[in-house]
């Protein structure tokens, strides 16, 4: 594979032959001339419990640590909100909580607009742990509810149902809408759904792009059998695994008119089954991502890049 996928051009070279050339910026000014956000906002997905929610979000791992003016992030959040990625995902463990607090400044004008997610630890879900978590993310992000609430990282299956009594104490009593889990298992989902009220679970977050399919082997069939949306983080490769420097995937986004990063993420939700959450520290990239939600990859597409990047084997 690392022979035939060369990087070509790293993401903001792309970007900035895209903008010399008039690839990109064309695209996103039609759909800013004729409402960007309701026409990506097709692009959507179920959560089992009806609620709809864009096919694309924006991650927050990073932001409101110093790696960029805040500002200029707050600016890329915005414009990722306009271009209609409204679900964001954050964590109280992201910068130690500050994650939480640069996203409760910059959606506080338009809270009512997002739908919102954040995440508890492992390691916090003893006793009343999850609902003082709860109650200090709110508090972070400003907001007196979560869209949804997700355990981090899997627990043993014996504390499976004291983690579902709490997040079901917590959505009665208005705190959360919804909550789910992340990085589980096929087998911890399946211990999940044993336990009362554990088949409330709205989603799973895991790793899933280009470059890492293995959900596609069995995670991914069994939470589409259970009606259950995958939310894919690292959809673009990851920090140190980015797909968006890929000779493929320039040429299949130079006919598109779109970055390679926008080729990535329309793969990665292109079932209408999963949800990509890539992070913008920019308002050039939070652009260049939106335009994932009006592409629609072609048949040959879809060979090509599975070409390039074969799923794992055995998968359905």
């Amino acid at each position: 594979m690392d022979t035939v996928n060369k990087p070509l051009l790293s993401r903001r070279q792309f970007s900035a032959r895209c903008g010399a050339f008039s690839l990109s910026l064309p695209v996103i000014r039609v759909l800013a001339a004729t409402g960007a956000a309701s026409e990506t906002a097709a692009r959507t997905v179920r959560f089992p419990d009806g609620t709809t929610v864009p096919a694309l979000g924006q991650g927050a791992w990073h932001l409101g640590q110093g790696r960029h003016p805040p500002a200029v992030e707050e600016e890329a959040v915005r414009s990722g909100i306009s271009l209609g990625m409204t679900l964001i995902d954050t964590s109280g463990n992201y910068g130690n909580g500050r994650s939480e607090q640069f996203i409760g400044r910059a959606i506080a004008s338009q809270r009512d607009r997002i739908f919102l997610v954040s995440k508890v630890e492992s390691n916090e879900v003893s006793g009343d742990g999850i609902a003082r978590a709860c109650e200090a993310s709110l508090a972070r992000l400003a907001t007196k509810r979560l869209d949804l609430y997700l355990l981090h990282s899997p627990v043993p299956s014996t504390q499976f149902s004291g983690v579902v009594a709490a997040f079901e104490q917590l959505r009665m009593a208005g705190k959360i809408r919804a909550w789910g889990v992340s990085n589980f298992d096929t087998g911890q989902m399946e211990d999940l759904f044993r336990v009362p009220d554990g088949h409330r679970c709205a989603t799973n977050q895991v790793s899933y792009s280009l470059r890492n399919r293995r959900i596609e082997r069995d995670l991914l069939p069994w939470c589409t059998q259970h009606n259950m949306p995958v939310m894919a983080y690292s959809p673009l490769g990851g920090d140190n695994n980015l797909v968006v420097g890929d000779s493929t995937l320039a040429q299949i986004g130079a006919a598109h008119g779109c970055s390679a990063a926008a080729v990535a993420l329309a793969w990665v939700i292109r079932s209408g089954k999963v949800i990509a959450i890539p992070e913008s520290g920019s308002p050039a990239h939070a652009k260049e991502n939106a335009a994932a939600l009006s592409i629609t990859l072609t048949p040959q597409d879809l060979q090509t890049l599975a070409a390039a990047y074969p799923g794992p084997s055995g998968a359905t």
